[in-house]
């Protein structure tokens, strides 16, 4: 919690609030189904929440902003998020039941209104939205398949809608296809850990 406290020192008393309930949280519901590697649930707060917040560190989303969440697994980026931006609503979404199933008891242990879940795949969905998030679920150009249909033709932000992806690692050629319209954030420059010497959010606008 003071990893977080670090890096977003003005946090309101209820975000603080539910900041602090997640390792509780996520102690008892991975002991129960496995959704965190056993390696990383002591690390959670960085290479979980505070990795998810790494997308804070490139946009604050206005009020009314409408979020989805593919492939969340256990809630992330999409519940540090949440609770960051409190006035913006996320769809969290996973074709894993059991996943969805850890993250709806965990919304509503930390009681986020701004949330909602569904068990099922991009692809398949109708809704639009402003904004996508995700963390490294597969590779951009699959990814960008997936959920080219989704936004809406509204911008509201500080950056025009598009993909907000966390990942690692040399992207070169995964983003060829987006050379000229995607821009690679580098989470090292915002926080000084280890962990997040390759880590890096890659911004994709809509309509490239």
């Amino acid at each position: 919690m003071d990893l977080i406290q670090k890096y977003f020192p003005d946090l309101t008393d209820s975000q603080q609030h539910c900041f602090g309930q997640l390792k509780s949280l996520y102690d008892y519901w991975n002991s129960r189904i496995n959704i965190i590697s056993r390696k990383d649930i002591d690390m959670l707060y960085e290479r979980h929440v505070l990795h998810s917040l790494g997308i804070a560190k490139i946009i604050s989303f206005m009020p009314g902003t409408a979020v989805l969440d593919v492939g969340t697994g256990g809630g992330f980026p999409g519940i540090p998020l949440a609770i960051l931006f409190p006035e913006s609503d996320f769809l969290l979404v996973d074709s894993i039941g059991k996943k969805i199933a850890v993250v709806n008891e965990i919304v509503k242990a930390l009681n986020l209104s701004n949330v909602q879940t569904m068990h099922i795949r991009a692809e398949q969905l109708t809704q639009k939205f402003d904004f996508i998030v995700s963390r490294a679920v597969t590779e951009m150009p699959e990814f960008y398949k997936w959920v080219k249909k989704l936004f809406t033709g509204k911008n509201c932000n500080s950056l025009p809608n598009g993909i907000l992806y966390l990942k690692g690692g040399d992207l070169l050629e995964e983003l060829k296809p987006f050379k000229n319209s995607c821009k690679v954030y580098r989470l090292s420059k915002y926080f000084e850990e280890d962990f997040f010497e390759t880590k890096k959010v890659v911004y994709l606008p809509v309509g490239v």
